[in-house]
């Protein structure tokens, strides 16, 4: 299994599916499935019944689950490819295409 490129609190961009080209902030990721939640990106709406946090109930939108794939680090406004070196100690992230730092 390869290592996974992408954290919680990255910046990516979306390079397939209907919000290709938006970028957002990653809220979560699933490192068993391969997915991650953006901010803002894949939104859908939820039916959702009444319920004691939801009193109301009704049409919710929230943001769903994108494959790995789709998305790219996105970095100083494009994206780039993310590779791993060793320095020191410290196993680090970093732009493969300029091979500056990215953490």
């Amino acid at each position: 299994m390869a290592t996974m490129r992408i954290k919680k609190g990255d910046t990516v961009q979306v390079i397939a599916g209907k919000d290709k080209g938006k970028s957002g902030r990653v809220i979560s990721v699933d490192y068993k499935k391969n997915r991650v939640l953006v901010e803002g990106i894949n939104m859908i709406a939820k039916h959702e019944k009444p319920s004691v946090t939801n009193q109301d109930g009704g049409i919710v939108h929230k943001e769903a689950m994108l494959d790995l794939s789709n998305v790219m680090f996105e970095h100083k406004g494009k994206p780039v490819r993310i590779g791993f070196r060793v320095e020191g100690e410290k196993k680090i992230r970093f732009d493969r295409k300029t091979g500056e730092a990215v953490d």
